[in-house]
This record gives C-alpha cells, structure tokens and sequence, in this order.
C-alpha cells in the first residue's frame, strides 16, 4: 500500500541528505507531508522541489538551542498538525581518546543528545496535547554494544537509548509512542571520517548498508497499528560482526 500514512504529518530532522532524507522520502512515498529540517537551506528548496506537493522545508540550526525550542509554530504551518517526529540528524566521531579533539567531542554530544533531545522537548507538548503522535530516534547498534574505535560516538547513541527507553514509559498515558532504529554501518557523510583501509575492508565485507534499509525500517515502525510500539529496532549489514 503506498497511502498508509495519507492524512498524518512527519518532521524529520538532518533531511537533506543520508538516513534524513532517505526516511522523507519513504515517508512522502506512504501518503504524508513530510516537513525537512535541516540548516542547508538552498539544498531543502531543491529536494522539496523534486519531491512536489506534499514536502515542506524548515530550515534550522540545530545547534540553536533557542530556535530548536521555538520550532513548533513553524512545524506546524504546512498543516496544523504533526503525528510524526523523527530526531535523526546527527555527527560521528570516531578514534582513540588519547588522540581525541575534546571541542570536537562537544560538538557531537551537543548534536547527538543535547540538540536531539531538546528538539523532541518541543513538539511533545503538541503530541500530548492530541493524545496522539510518533517519535523516532536515530539511535545506532553503538548505543548498546560498545565499539571500542569510537567511544564518543557510543557514548551519545548509550545516551539516545537511556532517554528513549525512560521517556517512552513516560509518554504512554498520553497515547504518545517513541522509539528508536538502530542501524548497524550506513553508507551517509558521517562515515567520512574512517579510514581508507576501514571503508574498504567493510565495504569488501558486506558490513555496510544503504540508507533506504533504514528508512524502510522507519516506516514500519510508523505503521504498525496503535496498540503496540516498536520500542528498538536493530538493522545490520548481513556482514557485520557487531
């Protein structure tokens, strides 16, 4: 069925490229406006202007506390509505500590759990409001087996998955669902950062996946029907030792 979600509302945040865009796409492809956050604004004309009716841009610095608070009047206006929210935007960093650069590191916790959190902090209050919503993380398999060549990186998903797993509870008096996806390797610019001789051997290996096969996986977590919710979803490349 391709209209599954005709008639809802999905905010994804990191829209304009990689699992982002990907899960707007399957979103838009099932029946839904789909609203693409991102800070790359004349990207998001563009991907809203191939994807027609039902796309939507809001262009945002995540890592502006204020306007991420502020964001939900502007969610809002394409339909006065928002039934899904996917915090997925995120960095990668990866590495020995000895090594590390710790401003790096801030920046990454600060995208990875601070800005994430406070984005979902915002459009709740709208969910609860309506007895009503998703949202969705992208979390990683490093959020709960720990990998030893990136300790910050797995630091911040361990974090993802401690507040899904404690805010879900939370949430479910107010018929508000929340989960998580936790892919093994994807193929997007956060792993821009390995090494050559890493991409290659995982490439070699079959241990790298597309970001359609999340998306597809996103998309089933939406679907599935109001009593039952999709709490962790795990994904790996076939090739993957994790």
């Amino acid at each position: 069925m391709t209209n599954r979600l005709d008639g809802k509302t999905a905010a994804i945040t990191g829209a304009a490229s990689g699992i982002g865009l990907a899960c707007a796409g399957a979103l838009h492809g099932a029946g839904a406006d789909v609203i693409l956050i991102d800070r790359d604004a004349a990207r998001l004309e563009t991907l809203v202007a191939e994807m027609g009716t039902r796309a939507h841009a809001v262009t945002l610095d995540l890592m502006d506390g204020a306007a991420v608070s502020a964001m939900l009047p502007r969610l809002l206006e394409p339909t006065g509505q928002l039934d899904i929210f996917h915090a997925n935007a995120g960095a990668y960093v990866g590495g020995a500590v000895l090594d590390g650069d710790p401003d790096h590191w801030d920046r990454v916790l600060n995208l990875n759990v601070n800005a994430a959190f406070r984005s979902v902090h915002a459009v709740l209050p709208h969910m609860v409001d309506r007895k009503s919503g998703d949202v969705v993380f992208t979390s990683s398999v490093a959020g709960v087996v720990p990998v030893v060549w990136e300790p910050i990186y797995t630091a911040s998903k361990f974090a993802v998955q401690a507040f899904v797993h404690t805010t879900r509870r939370q949430l479910i008096p107010h018929n508000v669902r929340m989960g998580a996806v936790l892919p093994g390797p994807v193929i997007t610019a956060l792993l821009d950062d390995w090494p050559k001789a890493k991409m290659e051997e995982a490439l070699a290996s079959q241990s790298l996946m597309e970001p359609t096969e999340v998306a597809e996986a996103v998309l089933f977590m939406v679907t599935r029907p109001a009593g039952v919710v999709i709490r962790d979803m795990t994904i790996l490349p076939h090739g993957c030792d994790l």
